[in-house]
């Protein structure tokens, strides 16, 4: 039922930076500002500042390896730190701004340590990271998570601007923010909540088809709501922990696009699909032939390229 999923820990710095930039990485679904690896067991921001309760300022993160593998995500993720200093990173100084690279599952121990090897052969100087498993990780207080994406004007010690996202360069800031960031539109704000004509529903992102308007229902809570998609090929299904909760997040099978979350609320305790309007494209009725046909020549040249 859920896709395969796989989580990475990693500590570069100041974490609002280091998890404004991996989750701009596609193929990572969640990102996640936290503590890892101290010893007190109830850490804040303001202990951990401290430097005293021996944790490190820390970015979980989970991804797809069917999108992204390990080795990608460690060549980013190497890239926007220094990777020689002792301690600090950046303006920050103090252990709690230490690197590493914590997995969470034997088989990445491998794929770290080897990593770590290659690059310390191409450099004369002493790499800093560290490199364990993780021992504890304790999510960050809310206004610490997607600090950079509420606070744009913050403090980063990154570069942002290092990621080629030129395929998204066809939405709007909101579509972006949901579909690849994961975040979630205001209740009843979206453009399709209170909208019931008939047609098909495509992700914003590559037009792939997802749901139709014959499974759209009014639920009330503030989003699009709907009772299964029009093919379950076209979604993925992820278990998702963010925000101390577990549910089941749903993603666009093609662009792995994030849409939204399913529930089991809906009449009679059937499902409810519960979608963000900026992660879709409305077609209307009279429009569906010509675009499927459209979508499937599409489709037909880029196998042809490929080939």
């Amino acid at each position: 039922m859920f896709e395969k999923l796989q989580v990475i820990y990693l500590a570069g710095g100041c974490f609002w930076g280091v998890e404004a930039f991996l989750s701009r990485l596609k193929g990572v679904n969640q990102t996640e500002a936290g503590y890892a690896n101290g010893r007190d067991l109830s850490p804040t921001y303001e202990k951990v500042c401290t430097g005293k309760t021996g944790h490190a300022e820390t970015v979980k993160v989970t991804y797809n390896p069917r999108i992204i593998s390990l080795e990608e995500i460690l060549e980013n993720f190497y890239g926007i730190i220094d990777p020689y200093s002792r301690n600090r990173q950046g303006n920050d100084i103090g252990t709690q701004y230490r690197t590493g690279i914590y997995w969470q599952e034997e088989c990445q121990k491998n794929i770290v340590l080897k990593f770590l090897g290659h690059k310390q052969k191409e450099s004369s100087k002493r790499i800093a990271i560290e490199a364990h498993a993780i021992s504890n990780f304790y999510p960050a207080e809310e206004y610490h998570q997607k600090y950079l994406e509420k606070n744009p004007q913050g403090y980063c010690h990154i570069d942002l601007n290092t990621i080629d996202d030129e395929e998204f360069g066809h939405l709007t800031s909101e579509e972006y923010r949901i579909t690849q960031l994961s975040m979630t539109e205001a209740p009843f704000s979206g453009k399709y909540d209170d909208f019931f004509e008939d047609g098909i529903y495509v992700d914003v992102v590559d037009g792939e088809v997802l749901f139709s308007s014959d499974d759209k229902f009014d639920s009330g809570c503030g989003w699009p709501a709907f009772r299964k998609a029009i093919d379950e090929d076209a979604i993925t299904k992820n278990r998702d922990f963010s925000y101390g909760t577990t549910r089941i997040e749903v993603r666009s099978a093609k662009a792995n696009s994030h849409l939204g979350h399913l529930f089991h609320d809906g009449p009679g305790g059937s499902a409810r699909y519960c979608i963000n309007s900026a992660a879709l494209k409305f077609i209307p009725s009279d429009e569906v032939d010509e675009y499927l046909k459209k979508l499937n020549n599409n489709k037909s040249r880029d196998r042809y390229d490929e080939a």
